[in-house]
């Protein structure tokens, strides 16, 4: 299974970067990340459209898609784990996680996405969510592989 991190706006060479690649470095699944970016300032409900279309042509249309979203469903990292170990058993080839920009997700992404997921009710700047997101698959292919690395 291959993961994709797809996500508006460019990570740069900061501490959350560092981060976001030591955890990547340890992902045993492959990795990609794709970034995209508004050319021009826009209206939010059109810049959530246009970064939506964007996000889901760097995703393209074989990927299942996970949309992180402030609205979504808490899961545990247990609920997490059995989640991303079922579709890998399922056979799904691309598991594609989407971080959308500041005024949230397109309803075209929404309706691609089999799930929606919220890390708390709180809200996360995006550099932060993305190191979130990639230490969650890394916890989850531990629990998948049974490492003590998760303790409940």
């Amino acid at each position: 299974m291959r993961i994709i991190i797809a996500a508006v706006g460019r990570l740069r060479d900061t501490p959350s970067r560092t981060l976001f690649d030591d955890y990547s470095k340890r992902l045993v699944w492959p990795s990609v990340v794709r970034e995209v970016e508004l050319k021009r300032a826009l209206p939010p409900d059109q810049g959530r459209a246009e970064e939506g279309r964007l996000l889901l042509e760097a995703i393209g249309e074989r990927a299942t898609v996970i949309a992180l979203d402030e609205h979504g469903t808490d899961w545990t990292s247990a609920e997490f784990a059995r989640r991303v170990g079922a579709w890998r058993d399922d056979g799904v080839a691309e598991l594609a996680f989407a971080i959308g920009g500041a005024d949230g997700h397109a309803p075209a992404l929404l309706k691609r996405a089999v799930a929606i997921v919220a890390f708390g009710k709180m809200t996360w700047p995006h550099r932060l969510a993305r190191v979130m997101l990639v230490e969650q698959i890394y916890r989850a292919q531990q629990i998948i592989a049974g490492h003590p690395y998760h303790r409940e």
